[in-house]
């Protein structure tokens, strides 16, 4: 870490990003349609600076965020004082996913990331999308940010700075 009179660089900043993205488990995806806000938390895992997560097709964040074609999410790390607070802001798009390459490797990701979602299924069952769709009643998403910051009141107060995405 820096000190508190330093910027990091941007690569140390996606190395802090990363290693936030890891240690975390929810996001909170924002959407809004027709002047009203919505935020829904989602349990996530990420290939690099994408996130995937499960929903129903039928809920509010997804309606919106695909009626409007945009979405805002956020990760923070739970602090106890304001000097911890850090975290990720986001804005971009979700789109549904089916079958293949992408979301196959976003499965595996998700599935070690939660392991005791596997505790749901007999081992008869299909541990594939299909299989998550019919036990839960639920699609695969992918987040997709288009801007990306990252803050951290342990660097300084009110820091907060946009990390390039590829």
């Amino acid at each position: 870490m820096k000190t508190e009179t330093s910027t990091p660089t941007q690569e140390e900043l996606r190395k802090l990003a990363e290693e936030l993205v890891r240690e975390q488990n929810t996001m909170t995806l924002s959407t809004a349609l027709k002047d009203v806000a919505w935020a829904a938390p989602v349990y996530y895992a990420n290939l690099g600076f994408v996130f995937y997560f499960f929903s129903d097709p039928g809920s509010r964040h997804v309606q919106e965020a695909l009626a409007s074609r945009q979405a805002a999410a956020a990760i923070f790390h739970q602090s106890s004082t304001w000097k911890e607070i850090r975290g990720i802001q986001m804005s971009g798009t979700l789109h549904p996913l089916s079958a293949g390459l992408e979301s196959l490797r976003a499965l595996r990701a998700y599935l070690k990331k939660f392991p005791f979602t596997q505790d749901f299924f007999s081992s008869a069952d299909k541990l594939d999308l299909e299989g998550f769709a019919k036990r839960f009643r639920v699609r695969l998403y992918r987040f997709q940010p288009h801007l990306f910051f990252y803050m951290d009141n342990r660097i300084r107060f009110s820091f907060r700075e946009s990390i390039k995405l590829p």
